[in-house]
């Protein structure tokens, strides 16, 4: 059996697809496009083929040597079938991505959840290396989280266990993708950054993200770290609103879950420092005193790559799962 597998990072702004070699999680190479809800269901299935076939370009590997493809999306999904139900930050619904995948590759393809995969990146390769029961939790586009429970990944009874970025932090607040309203999501994604910043550009508030974004279609996370290494006022309020937000997400993990271990992830954490040490102060300060002693924080090891390398392990970590329980609990 060859050691190389694929892997891929369906997220809500990109496609970053990497051949990966499963024995040391070594990216082989790699390819990425952008992508966002306007382009429509077609264009990122065609997209999503296109970075796969470029990577395997890239690493002049043979497709016959290439064991099995993993998906990781961020949206819910039918591990069992390998189905995308729905990615509300795609606007793409009940799309199949295996049998798209497999038809065009001929290739074994297994789909997961966008942050369960990360997690899974993390545990193998990462930070999680040599712990049993912690939580990743990504800030990005959107913000989600896995719970690795006695070292397997713990999806719950219905396969949505992590979703912290639809527990309710505003009971009637913010309208929320998910169609919901006062989600953490909605508070301090990156997304939720960029709608605040906007909107308060657009009621005339001084900022040099005027400057930075003109011409461009999105605030990224890159423009928000130079805003703020530019000392703007506007910038850092919304940041350490966001901030105050994801802060009490994470204490209530750690008031519930009680993990030893909490890894942070995802774009607008790797790029933003004050957005990264706000939410881990602030966090503790809230969180119990006694499961603040335990517990540690730090950053994904992996970082942008956490998904696309335990998304090319997922073939055989559903194998493995799959022998051992019911796919009810998959």
């Amino acid at each position: 059996m060859s050691n190389y597998s694929i892997g891929i990072d369906l997220g809500g702004t990109k496609i970053l697809a990497g051949v990966i070699d499963t024995e040391t999680g070594e990216v082989i190479e790699s390819d990425k496009k952008r992508t966002k809800a306007e382009h429509g269901r077609d264009i990122i299935i065609q997209r999503l083929i296109d970075v796969t076939e470029k990577a395997i370009c890239k690493a002049q590997i043979p497709v016959s040597q290439i064991a099995s493809i993993g998906i990781g999306a961020a949206g819910q999904v039918d591990r069992k079938h390998g189905m995308l139900i729905s990615a509300p930050n795609l606007d793409c619904h009940s799309v199949d991505l295996k049998a798209i995948m497999e038809n065009h590759f001929k290739i074994p393809v297994a789909v997961g959840n966008d942050v369960e995969v990360a997690t899974l990146g993390e545990l193998k390769f990462g930070s999680g290396v040599g712990y049993k029961n912690f939580v990743c939790i990504f800030a990005g586009t959107g913000i989600g989280s896995g719970i690795v429970q006695n070292g397997q990944i713990c999806n719950g009874f219905t396969g949505t266990a992590g979703e912290i970025g639809h527990i309710i932090v505003d009971s009637g607040g913010r309208m929320c993708t998910c169609g919901g309203h006062g989600c953490l999501e909605a508070y301090a994604s990156r997304s939720a950054i960029e709608k605040t910043i906007t909107a308060a550009l657009k009621k005339g508030h001084r900022s040099v993200m005027s400057d930075l974004v003109k011409d461009k279609k999105s605030i990224r996370s890159k423009h928000i770290k130079e805003a703020l290494d530019k000392k703007d006022d506007l910038v850092l309020n919304c940041i350490t609103e966001a901030a105050e937000y994801l802060s009490s997400g994470i204490a209530s993990v750690i008031n519930f879950y009680n993990p030893e271990l909490i890894i942070l992830g995802g774009g607008l954490i790797e790029a933003v420092d004050d957005y990264y040490e706000l939410s881990v102060s602030k966090a503790l300060a809230k969180a119990l005193p006694t499961a603040t002693e335990s517990v540690k924080i730090t950053k994904a090891k992996l970082k942008d790559y956490s998904g696309v390398i335990g998304a090319a392990l997922l073939k055989e970590y559903y194998n493995n799962s799959f022998n051992k329980c019911s796919l009810s609990a998959l």
